[in-house]
């Protein structure tokens, strides 16, 4: 999506490592956006990011406008379900899976990837996206590659610019909740009763949560105890007009 941090980067480098050449593809995609949401104040840095790809030594930028890759008459979108209809970002965001699923197929045919890398920050993106690439045989793998953070613990977002220097002392929060819930889960405490508590700090801290949930790490189902499988913690908060998402494995 454009508006290149360090945890983009570091995305371009574990690509280096896994192949012998790297496509970086930028394409602010409006059919991810809800008329409420930020699509028109997105921000767009084409050249200051294209410079920060060419010091990481990516060999080429796919940055297709909206009308190349929404021309006139375009008719298909894929629907995913599973993940994608976890409860989580779809809850609050209906619309965005589907847009995603629809640009994502687009990208892996025009660019044909062997490997396409995704941060972990955006949790249910990456199960929908590999969920997809399973589903419709691509023959590509879809990699996870683990958040970025700031030293205080907040997930490296292009919405962090967003923040007032209030907001930005108290976003790392929703890390230490996150560390602490998963901590206190692998000690045994009931995962409801910690999440509860959890979600209590969060609010206390100022956010109005989304969500505050422990699901199972790769159907994203809901669990009710260690023994329903891996567990990931996953958060959405806003904190002004800025919201956040995270999560952690347990």
């Amino acid at each position: 999506m454009g508006a290149l941090h360090a945890g983009h980067l570091v995305l371009v480098k574990e690509a280096r490592r896994r192949a012998g050449r790297v496509v970086v593809s930028i394409f602010v995609n409006p059919t991810q956006f809800a008329p409420n949401e930020d699509f028109a104040s997105y921000p767009r840095e084409i050249k200051k990011d294209i410079a920060a790809l060419t010091e990481a030594k990516a060999d080429l930028v796919w940055a297709p406008t909206a009308a190349v890759m929404y021309p006139d008459g375009f008719a298909t979108r894929i629907e995913p379900g599973g993940s994608a209809k976890a409860g989580l970002e779809d809850k609050f965001r209906p619309h965005f899976f589907g847009g995603v699923a629809t640009v994502v197929a687009k990208l892996f045919t025009q660019s044909s990837p062997d490997f396409a890398l995704f941060g972990e920050k955006d949790y249910q993106q990456l199960r929908v996206i590999t969920q997809m690439a399973k589903d419709l045989d691509l023959p590509l793998k879809v990699v996870g590659v683990p958040t970025v953070r700031e030293k205080d613990g907040l997930a490296l977002s292009s919405r962090n610019a967003y923040l007032s220097e209030r907001e930005r002392a108290v976003a790392p929060t929703l890390y230490r909740v996150l560390k602490s819930a998963a901590v206190r889960i692998k000690r045994g405490e009931p995962i409801e009763m910690v999440l509860e508590e959890s979600g209590a700090e969060v609010t206390r801290a100022g956010f109005a949560l989304d969500y505050l949930e422990a699901r199972h790490a790769l159907t994203l189902a809901g669990v009710a105890s260690r023994k329903d499988g891996p567990i990931r913690l996953l958060v959405a908060a806003k904190i002004g007009k800025t919201r956040l998402i995270d999560n952690i494995a347990v």
